[in-house]
């Protein structure tokens, strides 16, 4: 009950709170103990060291008065959410660790997809499905994903088209694309994922044309490489499209 109280009084005052810390790089390590406490802490100092060393250092997102990076991202529903959620330990990395998760999981998912308008391709409604998806944790980690999932649909299309040549070769063919406005954790991305990234040149407005984009296919093609995913983005919020067609799956030889 502490907890809960501590957390409504926090949200209710966010907004006096200073938005970014006055604290220096290194700061809490001046203040912390280098080794792990041998015995166990009274609630009591735990909050005080929460109060002492934790907030001075806490940018306060879900502050009125944080106009940086975007929108705060939790609220009152979402904290009961994950405070039910965390007591129910719930693992839902397969069906059978948590059948009600797992499905929880796939019905938000249609849901969501629906809200966006997208084609039935792209939900998890029916056995033979091709679509669905599952929650990650953060936008970087969303795209990282999408990058994979693309590029091992791509490796199974040449695989089954080239069935001699090794996978780790025709990665090497793989080439994806983005704007030239795009976010690091893009490029991060296909470093991660071992491909090449094509950065799109952006209009005045900022943004990735189609014809600068086709252009660039065209030619990566005519050199024998394999468009197989594009990061878009709409405004300033990126969103990821993997549903390239399989015509343009197509191996040099």
């Amino acid at each position: 009950k502490e907890l809960v109280d501590y957390i409504a009084d926090y949200l209710e005052n966010v907004r006096d709170h200073r938005v970014y810390p006055g604290v220096q790089p290194g700061y809490l390590h001046a203040r912390l103990p280098t080794e792990a406490p041998q015995a166990p802490e009274s609630w009591d100092d735990i909050f005080r060291d929460v109060e002492d060393h934790i907030m001075p250092g806490i940018v306060h997102w879900q502050s009125p008065h944080m106009h940086a990076y975007f929108p705060a991202l939790t609220s009152y529903p979402s904290i009961m959410g994950e405070m039910l959620s965390s007591a129910l330990n719930v693992l839902c990395f397969t069906w059978a660790s948590s059948p009600a998760g797992t499905e929880l999981e796939t019905i938000a998912m249609n849901w969501l997809g629906k809200l966006l308008g997208l084609p039935d391709c792209f939900l998890n409604e029916k056995n033979d499905s091709p679509g669905g998806g599952v929650i990650q944790t953060t936008a970087s980690e969303a795209t990282l994903v999408s990058l994979l999932a693309a590029r091992t649909r791509a490796l199974m299309e040449l695989s089954s088209l080239n069935p001699e040549v090794q996978s780790s070769e025709l990665l090497g063919h793989l080439i994806c694309y983005c704007s030239d406005q795009a976010h690091s954790s893009v490029e991060k991305a296909g470093l991660i994922g071992l491909v090449r990234m094509r950065y799109i040149e952006s209009d005045e407005h900022q943004c990735m044309r189609g014809a600068k984009l086709e252009e660039a296919i065209l030619n990566d093609k005519d050199k024998g490489l394999v468009p197989f995913w594009i990061n878009k983005y709409i405004a300033w919020t990126r969103d990821i499209d993997y549903s390239i067609t399989s015509s343009m799956f197509c191996c040099s030889g």
